[in-house]
């Protein structure tokens, strides 16, 4: 993994703006409905073809392919594993029960449930999961990911993203009379170990692996919303020991961990403070942490990884950039705070500026314009270049 050796090298968490129509081939695909396996083969390689390009005019060192094949950044599993079936709610959300009149602006500005991927109505776990021996999903992925940086200059670095073993879990919940599995923890590591497929194939074809984690953060107020923080800590640490028994053949190097709140534009009132969650996030054997400061409710927690420094080696890719809101963020803005994150680690060399989050976790679910989208990682690198500018001189 590359270090900002003589600049602020730039990144982001992994999902971008789809194409419309892309989009809602993956919406139909996921609701069981008939699609053009040729047509959506070849809007999956425009719309990586795009997300790989914006990258590249953006200035971004290091990218991805936008997550472009995947109506989802953990329900895509769903596709590639088997003992998934039938259909379960999760919680509500904290700021939805609070903030009533949030939640019926929300589901307004959602839009139509048909017409959406799946985010609170999932499949569950009803049998002993299997990651499929073909690996077919993910090499077709990775395949495409090779076809859209094909005609471009090198990037400094590539990576992929992949759910990790909590988000799963926590996402497709173990169902109630499933046979395979007695308790939550037998599930969450037999998922970390067929997950674990995925994430060495990732690794095997060069890229760096990116898990994503926002359960770590996020179920806070969904699954343990009504319960005592020790409780919800608890299952950090087993989900914490799952995704270390997942890398155990890949280097920490090669990983990044990516951890939030979720990335809804709610109030986020209840979300845990990052004080009582690095000392547990620092076990897991991975070389960088991506996690949000570039939002109002978090940007003041910079100041934490100064009380909970960073383990030896580990990056810090502090977002920089709200991905829930349509306001763009002046380039000077995204300096400040990237200087404050060096300021925090102590350590200009080991930060990498990035987002909070993703554009467009959902395929259907984007928050912010696509051009507003692309501009925001614009500004992102001009940030980067006017904070490089101040920290080397």
């Amino acid at each position: 993994m590359q270090h900002s050796r003589d600049r602020i090298l730039t990144t982001h968490t992994g999902s971008l703006p789809r194409p419309r129509e892309l989009s809602e081939l993956l919406v139909k695909q996921e609701k069981g409905k008939p699609v053009d396996a040729n047509a959506l083969a070849r809007h999956i390689d425009d719309g990586v073809a795009r997300a790989v390009k914006g990258q590249i005019d953006a200035g971004l060192d290091v990218i991805n392919d936008g997550e472009a094949p995947r109506v989802g950044f953990s329900t895509y599993v769903v596709e590639r594993m088997s003992g998934f079936g039938g259909e379960q709610r999760r919680k509500t959300a904290l700021d939805m029960q609070r903030f009533p009149g949030y939640a019926d602006h929300m589901a307004r500005q959602i839009g139509v449930a048909e017409d959406l991927a799946r985010v609170w109505d999932t499949a569950e776990a009803q049998q002993a999961v299997h990651y499929e021996d073909s690996l077919a999903g993910v090499t077709a992925e990775l395949d495409a990911f090779e076809r859209g940086l094909a005609n471009h200059p090198k990037p400094a670095e590539t990576f992929m993203t992949a759910a990790s073993p909590g988000v799963v879990t926590t996402t497709m919940l173990r169902g109630e009379h499933n046979p395979a599995y007695r308790t939550d923890r037998d599930y969450v590591l037999a998922v970390a170990k067929e997950m674990k497929k995925e994430y060495d194939a990732i690794v095997a074809c060069g890229h760096l692996l990116q898990l994503d984690a926002p359960d770590l953060a996020m179920e806070r107020v969904v699954m343990f919303g009504d319960a005592p923080l020790g409780t919800f800590l608890e299952r950090v640490e087993l989900h914490v020991e799952a995704i270390n028994l997942a890398l155990a053949d890949i280097p920490p190097e090669k990983v990044r961990l990516h951890v939030c709140w979720g990335n809804w534009q709610g109030p986020h009132q209840d979300d845990v403070p990052v004080d009582e969650l690095l000392p547990i996030l620092y076990r897991a054997n991975v070389g960088a942490l991506s996690i949000p400061l570039g939002n109002p409710r978090h940007e003041h927690e910079t100041v934490a990884f100064k009380q909970h420094p960073l383990p030896a080696g580990m990056l810090l890719l502090p977002g920089v950039i709200d991905v829930t809101t349509n306001y763009l963020e002046h380039p000077q803005v995204v300096a400040n705070r990237i200087c404050a994150a060096v300021d925090a680690v102590g350590d200009r060399e080991r930060v990498i500026a990035g987002t909070d989050c993703g554009f467009g976790t959902f395929a259907s679910y984007e928050f912010v314009a696509p051009d507003v989208a692309w501009a925001k990682l614009g500004s992102l690198t001009e940030g980067a270049a006017i904070a490089s500018k101040r920290i080397w001189g």
